[in-house]
């Protein structure tokens, strides 16, 4: 995989989303039939890298039964499952598209994600 990970250092993936390298997907079928694009678009189900993970789902950890502590302003987050290299397979109908430096990639929210294979010897 081809990616410039110095431009993607640009981007902050907010709350419980993902972003994912979507993996190309063969436009032949296995009896060697052509389909056309806005047929694979409309798989339900796809696959790809995750380049960038959210901070996870904010909370507010702050006790009420404790008023003499000092309230503490800052967000609490829930973390996601989800790390940068992990072969993430993910409804395709939840994903928004963009395109960055003529990549194609996915924000994806991590409701959205079904299963996540991790290769702890994968290097972006």
């Amino acid at each position: 995989m081809n990616v410039n990970i110095k431009n993607l250092g640009k981007f902050i993936v907010v709350g419980d989303r993902v972003l994912i390298k979507p993996l190309e997907e063969s436009s032949k079928t296995s009896t060697g039939l052509y389909l056309p694009a806005g047929v694979l678009e409309k798989e339900k189900i796809q696959s790809g890298y995750v380049m960038k993970v959210g901070p996870g789902y904010a909370t507010s950890a702050q006790s009420e039964d404790e008023p003499w502590k000092e309230k503490d302003e800052q967000v609490k987050y829930i973390p996601l499952q989800a790390k940068e290299g992990d072969l993430a397979i993910f409804l395709r109908k939840e994903a928004f598209e963009i395109e960055f430096d003529k990549e194609k990639y996915l924000i994806v929210p991590n409701s959205a994600i079904l299963l996540l294979i991790r290769n702890d010897d994968f290097k972006l």
